[in-house]
């Protein structure tokens, strides 16, 4: 087993130039996310599905770097629409090494007092790095997949609430 080396990753907003390179993060690691949730058949590409699931809704900020690197590249986004993380993809080459908890990091510390997510029943992956970041399961549902209503699907909803005393429920 490897341990992949973690590095320092800017965060900055999204702009029209990185399309391209979201659009081939978000299709290789949207392979991976349904692989182990809803099955590989619904996957719909970022060009398909970003309209009708209001990618750029909310803010959008991409993950670049290795810091230091003399050609950063991107390698990863985060979008936050009224207090939810809505999507967050990482290149799988650069999967455990920082920037998927990077871009989260920063976006909750953009949101407000309740950050909340979904997450597909079977990605361990995303699953565990909501957790460590403080989210919580509250609620579990099952229902169609947004993006791809003819597959049904199961999603932990999960939030993440900034220190303020309030008791988080975990189901």
């Amino acid at each position: 087993m490897t341990t992949r080396q973690r590095h320092e990753w800017r965060i900055r907003d999204y702009q029209p130039g990185d399309w391209d390179s979201i659009s081939r993060i978000h299709d290789a690691a949207r392979l991976d996310e349904l692989r182990d949730s809803v099955g590989v058949e619904a996957f719909l590409t970022l060009a398909e599905t970003h309209e009708g699931e209001g990618l750029f809704d909310g803010q959008v900020w991409v993950a670049e770097g290795p810091e230091g690197s003399a050609e950063p590249e991107v390698v990863g986004f985060v979008s936050l629409e009224d207090d939810e993380v809505s999507w967050l993809y990482v290149d799988p080459a650069r999967y455990g090494q920082g920037a998927g908890s990077a871009l989260l990091r920063h976006a909750v510390a953009r949101g407000g007092p309740r950050v909340e997510t979904t997450v597909l029943a079977g990605n361990k992956r995303a699953f565990d790095l909501y957790e460590r970041a403080g989210f919580v399961v509250v609620e579990t549902r099952h229902g169609r997949l947004v993006g791809n209503e003819r597959f049904e699907a199961t999603g932990h909803i999960m939030e993440h609430r900034k220190p303020d005393g309030t008791p988080r429920r975990k189901v």
